[in-house]
């Protein structure tokens, strides 16, 4: 597979500090590790050190000799190693299947078009066993808003519709620079509109809908709710954001001093995704981009999920704390040990394979009782 993701296979980011001590985030009763002193990690560019299932797809990454993306053209790129070509090695060093349906029994796929806001976008659609109807998700995948696709993305998504037991619906929204903001944010908000309308024609439950993402995705996921409540669309009954981008404007928050150099996703990305996805400067301060400080009150209940070797960890906390002053259900899991771009590796890692189960569990209360 070609095209990192926001990342890497997933982003940009971020989000104002918020004043006070180093996040207490939990992840299996822990709190996150302090804060000090930085000494960095093979492979991870972190103070942190990855549990040895994560270090394994690190190493395998860099052993697929990708060059940095921030010093390439967007299409050149779109063509390099990502974390889901690095999962395909550490399976194959592992004697695993690799096909797509033996990594996640019970789900299948089709890719078809779908409309987007200028015209039909490619978009796969997971389909768990049984008659139906389901829940549907949208989900939206990560990538800075530059590089990666559905392909890249495949892990997460099939994930999702796994362990929700859902149908999930992820396209290929357009990406800059060729289609700079808001063609993305255009593109996700008409995806939403033709689910909530044609849901009943793909074994889908109309009023059983929910919105998800990675990294930029995520960003994509909670922007469409905003937009969803405004336009007056059937509300969503949950979102799961996993490390999304919070706002671009603030790239000196503690994750990004503490992973300024991590792997996959770093600052130095962040700020190459930036300069390609915005015509001109104000457009980053948009609320459809700069969640933290949009109006994100009567949104359904939200799961935020981080890792902790990522720029991306302090625009969750912020994020967290965002949606709880405008009286949204906020919950917030940071994984120790993990990178960004571990949530699609739940075949090879861990706590990849915990926090998708974490989210579908999330997603089947919303659908069983209404948000």
């Amino acid at each position: 597979m070609t095209h990192q993701g926001f990342i890497g296979v997933g982003v940009i980011a971020l989000a104002a500090l918020l004043a006070g001590t180093p996040a207490q985030a939990v992840n299996k009763g822990k709190p996150v590790k302090d804060m000090t002193p930085p000494a960095l990690m093979k492979n991870t560019g972190s103070k942190f050190k990855a549990d040895a299932d994560m270090q394994a797809v690190l190493d395998a990454l860099a052993g697929l000799n990708g060059k940095p993306i921030e010093n390439l053209e967007p299409a050149e790129a779109r063509k390099q190693p990502t974390p889901t070509d690095a999962v395909m090695v550490v399976l194959k060093q592992q004697g695993k299947d690799t096909a797509p349906t033996a990594l996640v029994p019970g789900v299948t796929s089709e890719d078809r078009q779908i409309p987007g806001a200028a015209g039909s976008l490619p978009a796969r659609i997971y389909t768990p066993s049984g008659a139906g109807p389901f829940p549907v998700i949208v989900y939206f995948h990560g990538g800075g808003w530059v590089i990666a696709d559905r392909i890249v993305y495949d892990g997460g998504a099939r994930g999702l519709s796994k362990q929700a037991n859902a149908i999930v619906i992820s396209p290929d929204y357009r990406l800059a620079p060729e289609a700079k903001f808001p063609a993305a944010w255009d593109d996700a908000l008409a995806v939403y509109r033709w689910t909530a309308a044609n849901a009943a024609s793909i074994k889908g439950d109309p009023k059983r809908l929910a919105l998800a993402g990675e990294s930029a995705g995520g960003n994509l996921a909670i922007s469409t709710a905003v937009a969803a409540r405004d336009a007056g669309l059937t509300a969503p009954l949950h979102i799961v954001a996993v490390y999304p981008v919070g706002q671009t404007g603030n790239l000196s928050t503690e994750s990004y001093v503490d992973s300024s150099s991590a792997k996959p996703l770093n600052k130095t990305m962040i700020q190459w995704f930036v300069k390609h996805v915005f015509a001109k400067e104000d457009d980053a301060k948009s609320p459809r981009v700069d969640l933290v400080n949009a109006n994100l009150k009567g949104l359904p209940p939200v799961t935020i999920i981080n890792a902790q070797i990522d720029p991306l960890r302090t625009d969750g906390q912020t994020l967290e704390g965002a949606l709880k002053k405008a009286g949204v259900k906020t919950e917030r899991r940071v994984f120790d040990g993990t990178a960004h771009e571990f949530f699609g590796a739940a075949a090879v890692v861990k706590d990849a394979k915990e926090a998708q189960a974490y989210a579908g569990k999330r997603l089947k209360q919303a659908f069983a009782n209404g948000g």
